[in-house]
C-alpha cells in the first residue's frame, strides 16, 4: 500500500486543523510574503481561518524556542496544534554568524518535530544575498511559505496515515 498526500483531492484535509505560524520578522517585508503565501496555501486545503495562530519572532534564531513552547501546548491531552511552519530569513553577511544562526534554528526547529511528532516545518530562508532571498519569497525562484506550508501539510497526513494503518 502506498501513502502519499492528493493534493488534488484533499481540499478539505485541514478543515478540523489548527496551525501555528512563526514568522522571524527581521526582514519584515520578506516575512509578509512567506507569511501570506503560507495562508493561502493552507486556505486551499480548507483550514479556518480562525484556527491559524501567527506568531512574530524577533528574528531565526528565536524561533525554535517559541516552536517548542507551541508544541508543548495541550488542551484535554490533546496537543493544541496540528501543524506548525516557522518562516523568515537569514542573509549571509561578512561575519560566520549567518552560520550560527541558520544551524542553530535549523536544528532547533527540527528537534521540536522530533520531540513532540508535531509536523514542524522549516521555511526560513538562508541566502547569500537579497536578491537570492526576494527570489525564494515570491519572485524567480516560486514562494519558500508556500513550500514549507505545503511539506508541513503532507507530513501531517502521513502521520495521520501512520497513526490509523491497520493490516
Amino acid at each position: 500500500m502506498e501513502f502519499k498526500f492528493d493534493k488534488n483531492g484533499n481540499r478539505d484535509f485541514l478543515v478540523k486543523a489548527k496551525v501555528a505560524i512563526i514568522v522571524g520578522y527581521f526582514y519584515q517585508n520578506i516575512g509578509d510574503k512567506l507569511l501570506s503565501a503560507a495562508q493561502e496555501t493552507l486556505a486551499r486545503y480548507g483550514i479556518n481561518v480562525n484556527n491559524i495562530n501567527v506568531f512574530y519572532a524577533p528574528g531565526a534564531f528565536e524561533i525554535p524556542l517559541l516552536a517548542k513552547k507551541l508544541a508543548s501546548q495541550q488542551l484535554s491531552g490533546k496537543n493544541l496544534y496540528d501543524g506548525i511552519v516557522a518562516l523568515g530569513a537569514v542573509i549571509n553577511g561578512e561575519t560566520t554568524h549567518f552560520e550560527f544562526i541558520c544551524n542553530e534554528c535549523a536544528r532547533g526547529v527540527a528537534d521540536v518535530s522530533y520531540q513532540y511528532e508535531i509536523p514542524t516545518a522549516f521555511g526560513i530562508l538562508t541566502t547569500n544575498n537579497m536578491e537570492q532571498t526576494i527570489g525564494r519569497a515570491g519572485g524567480y525562484k516560486g514562494n519558500k511559505g508556500e513550500e514549507a506550508t505545503m511539506a508541513m501539510i503532507e507530513m501531517l497526513y502521513l502521520m495521520q496515515q501512520v497513526d490509523t494503518q491497520t493490516f
